[in-house]
């Protein structure tokens, strides 16, 4: 296979998941459990369910506990097979640093991405129903360095429309009408990774702001099922959903 057609999805798995500190106080955010599964085994499956095979794994804070968890991981940097719902998967698990911010994670994977020709790159504590094949079509077709998945933001409130004190509109949280803000699900061009300087570059700041500048920063609308793992509230929410698994039902 030549390098333009290979791809490979990294999932940071490293943060400190401060604003989940109840859960995050003795593991990595991506392994607190919706249920009885840890939420990157969920991301795992969205990737699988778009007909994606081959992963890294970026981690930090308490790695040890991600590399625990997979029996057949040997050895870090090193590919071991691991199978989901009877699919056989390939993972790397790469330690990238302990403070190391999300765009020196990236960075630190220099050696192992190479070989590709583009990655794909998300988050370890969101989920969504992102088509993910369709998503590398957009990208291929707009020619850009970086597709960033955009999603409106829902709601965390009820919404109310008032004519003096009389309500003449009520929606319980609604989706947000208003904007657009990063889903993850990323697919980035190996050569983005020349726009970030080292450990302490935050992916979201100078790296995409640069890229778009430059006017290679294009965005895939995803209107579909999109919940990010950011609170206790969220992580109740997200669990309460296991039976439907809403994130595996891809967008069309």
């Amino acid at each position: 296979m030549q390098k333009k057609d290979r791809f490979i999805a990294v999932i940071l798995c490293g943060g400190l998941g401060t604003r989940l500190s109840e859960h995050t106080k003795n593991i990595p955010k991506p392994m607190v459990k919706l249920r009885s599964t840890p939420i990157l085994i969920e991301i795992l499956r969205v990737y699988i369910k778009n007909g994606v095979n081959n992963f890294i794994l970026s981690t930090g804070y308490k790695d040890k506990i991600i590399k625990k968890y997979f029996k057949n991981f040997k050895k870090d940097g090193e590919e071991f097979f691991h199978k989901i719902d009877g699919i056989k998967i390939t993972i790397i698990i790469k330690f990238t640093g302990l403070r190391t911010m999300t765009g020196g994670r990236v960075k630190n994977l220099n050696k192992l991405l190479k070989d590709y020709k583009f990655f794909l790159l998300t988050y370890g504590d969101g989920l969504a129903n992102v088509n993910i094949k369709k998503t590398i079509e957009f990208h291929k077709k707009n020619k850009k360095l970086v597709t960033v998945t955009a999603v409106r933001p829902p709601a965390r409130f009820g919404l109310l429309k008032m004519k003096g004190n009389k309500v003449i509109h009520f929606k319980e949280k609604p989706q947000s009408s208003e904007g657009w803000i990063n889903g993850g699900f990323f697919i980035m061009e190996f050569d983005f990774l020349k726009f970030i300087k080292g450990n302490s570059s935050i992916l979201e700041k100078s790296p995409l702001e640069n890229v778009q500048k430059k006017g290679q920063l294009c965005a895939f609308k995803h209107y579909g099922f999109w919940k990010c793992m950011d609170t206790k509230r969220d992580k109740d929410q997200l669990s309460e959903m296991m039976n439907l698994k809403p994130w595996l039902k891809l967008m069309r």
